[in-house]
């Protein structure tokens, strides 16, 4: 005997259906991670610092600190004069006094740098790059050799972590472009760095083991050192701050949704029935002023925060009943075709 589904099987064989593909599409897009934006490790003191030092901090010729020269535990310092110090002179001290605080600071801050999930891996030399905001991760050393272009705007945060060594080659570049703040480079280094003749070098510099500047190099951020020394040759250490970004979406979008009310008011109060009228009010056209495009904010490759959201339940929900029913309708065939 030939059984015919009924009308009301096959709805039920379709609703299963539709349930388990509309749970499935609300997982696959309500699991995606949360992203967020990648977090500049804190200086804390050290910030303003220009030097920050564990054992010594030799200088040969007229060498210009802007900002503070910390050492800890260390109280071997040498060249100062002829080299210059913009801040204040911490060396040695109590525990808990400047020097102290700083290099602890420093050893806070190279920690958060070293634990930041990375967002790329770089292996190859960084010289004729562009790169955008992220973590930049090597498995041995980094090095630059020509100019490396940092891309973004002031909120970008660009995290190098090096293994070992960074070697800078003589005469290379670090180009910020877009709004980039040297505020928001770092270089964390496993072991020393090295900043070859007349380089001209971006970031705030956080080596375990040692920094050394040759001749003429020129650093606009800090020398920051865990463990051991720094030495210096005729530099210039230019340490900046951040500014704050300025909040131009909030102005921009309350002067145009102004301008558009009054300009759309003023043709509607006009009668229709004389159009020689219209040419006698410029002023709709002259109040409303010219577009701004929106601010740029964020950017470059971001670092997953979280995932998952109420809808992912709802879809595995979904899934369930769907699989269920289609499963049912199933069994059921098959034991209308054995009877």
């Amino acid at each position: 005997m030939k059984h015919h589904m009924s009308k009301s099987p096959r709805k039920l064989l379709h609703l299963g259906a539709v349930a388990f593909a509309g749970g499935a599409l609300t997982v696959a897009f309500s699991s995606s991670p949360a992203w967020s934006a990648v977090t500049a490790p804190n200086l804390a003191s050290a910030a303003a610092a220009s030097v920050v030092a564990a054992t010594t901090v030799t200088n040969t010729g007229a060498t210009t600190l802007s900002g503070n020269l910390d050492l800890y535990p260390g109280t071997s310092v040498t060249g100062f004069p002829p080299g210059i110090v913009g801040g204040t002179q911490n060396v040695g001290g109590p525990v808990g006094g400047p020097a102290n605080t700083a290099s602890n600071d420093v050893t806070a801050a190279y920690l958060q740098a070293m634990a930041a999930p990375a967002t790329a891996t770089m292996n190859t030399d960084l010289g004729g790059q562009s790169l955008t905001a992220g973590v930049y991760a090597a498995s041995s050393g980094l090095a630059l050799t020509g100019t490396v272009t940092l891309v973004g705007d002031a909120s970008s945060v660009f995290i190098f972590q090096s293994v070992s060594t960074l070697i800078v080659a003589p005469a290379s570049h670090v180009v910020l472009s877009g709004g980039v703040q040297a505020c928001n480079v770092f270089w964390q280094v496993g072991s020393s760095a090295t900043l070859g003749t007349t380089a001209s070098f971006v970031g705030n510099i956080l080596a375990l083991t040692s920094i050394s500047m040759a001749t003429g190099a020129s650093l606009q951020g800090r020398a920051l050192v865990r463990n051991g020394g720094v030495t210096l040759d005729g530099n210039v250490i230019s340490s900046p701050t951040c500014n704050a970004v300025p909040p131009t979406t909030t102005t921009s979008t309350t002067s145009t949704t102004t301008s558009t009310t009054t300009s759309t008011t003023t043709p509607t109060t006009t009668p229709t029935t004389t159009p020689t009228t219209t040419p006698t009010s410029p002023n709709t056209t002259t109040t409303v002023p010219a577009l701004i495009s929106a601010p740029v904010t964020g950017g470059g490759p971001l670092a997953p925060a979280s995932s998952g959201s109420p809808w992912t339940w709802v879809g595995f929900m979904a899934m369930l009943l769907g699989g269920g029913l289609v499963t049912f309708e199933g069994i059921r065939r098959v034991m209308v075709r054995r009877s």
